[in-house]
């Protein structure tokens, strides 16, 4: 596994543990109670993740970088 691979996931477990306590576990029809799966919590929170929350700060990052201007001096 690579390394990239290894700290999304490192990012998404503790995420997904926080989601299975604040989406409650699941009564089957047979009358047990189990825990939700990864994808029944992907699909409750329609795949906003943490992950996906950096990916487009990165990218908001980056169109503001885009449209400043070479003249434009940083303040120190």
């Amino acid at each position: 596994m690579s390394a990239k691979k290894f700290m999304k996931r490192k990012l998404l477990i503790p995420e997904r543990n926080i989601l299975r306590r604040i989406y409650l576990p699941t009564k089957d029809r047979d009358g047990t109670w189990r825990i939700k799966t990864s994808d029944e919590l992907n699909n409750l929170v329609r795949n906003k993740n943490i992950i996906n929350f950096m990916k487009a700060q990165k990218l908001s990052c980056f169109g503001h970088i885009h449209r400043i201007t070479i003249d434009k001096m940083v303040k120190t």
